[in-house]
């Protein structure tokens, strides 16, 4: 089996600090469309905002909390103390790098798909300086906080149905994706949901020749990206 345990990414996350307006400081709302995603919080205090089938909730967030959520969960990471740090675990390792995630932008973007896939791509386009990155970051968040606000006040309003033209419209972004998604499902957690199926049959009959396979990998120096929600640390973890 190659890849980290699961088929899943881990990250280092410093949650950013910038104010926000509606007067908190954090990171940029989103969801994602295939995958589950997990949060270790290792130091600082702070919250995660959501919305979903459920409606509006927040949790409160502390060294030790350990919560997750599922696909079309839109999130927002508020950092209260100014030092929130977590450990993201990422179900599918490739797939949320590849696309999976879709900003809660404004409704009229949303509806462009040339302004959205530009808002969208803004802190990767080549030639920025690390300090233009991190503005187009900023400005990558303050407009997915507009239209967040304007979703949560929605749903806190009319209920969860308020989330069904957001999740439509995430249908319609990733779909020309998928295709690049299910290579990258095949080749990760299939291939090790299938390897391990195969050595519980291989064990079953005390067979244990895959043992013999036994081996430590290790992932190198992170690279350090301006990510969603905060600095990020990152590993390439797929096979």
């Amino acid at each position: 089996m190659g890849g980290f345990p699961g088929g899943t990414a881990v990250s280092l996350i410093s949650v950013y600090d910038w104010p926000t307006a509606d007067g908190q400081m954090g990171g940029t709302p989103h969801l994602h469309t295939a995958s589950t995603e997990g949060y270790v919080v290792t130091a600082g205090t702070g919250a995660v905002e959501t919305l979903s089938s459920g409606g509006y909730q927040r949790s409160d967030l502390e060294r030790g909390t350990v919560l997750w959520f599922t696909p079309g969960t839109v999130h927002r990471l508020i950092n209260i103390s100014g030092d929130l740090q977590l450990v993201v675990v990422m179900q599918n390792a490739g797939i949320p790098e590849a696309g999976d995630a879709v900003f809660t932008f404004p409704e009229a973007v949303l509806d462009d798909p040339e302004a959205y896939a530009a808002a969208a791509t803004a802190p990767a386009a080549p030639d920025l300086t690390e300090t233009e990155r991190g503005e187009a970051a900023r400005a990558r968040r303050d407009l997915s906080i507009e239209g967040y606000l304007a979703l949560r006040e929605r749903v806190e309003s009319q209920g969860a149905s308020a989330m069904k033209p957001l999740w439509d419209k995430a249908g319609h972004i990733v779909a020309e994706r998928t295709e690049a998604w299910r290579r990258l499902w095949a080749d990760g957690p299939k291939a090790q949901a299938d390897a391990t199926g195969a050595h519980l049959d291989a064990l079953a009959k005390a067979d244990a020749a895959h043992l013999c396979d036994a081996h430590v990998s290790n992932a190198g120096d992170a690279q350090f990206k301006w990510g969603m929600c905060g600095r990020l640390e990152t590993w390439d973890l797929r096979p």
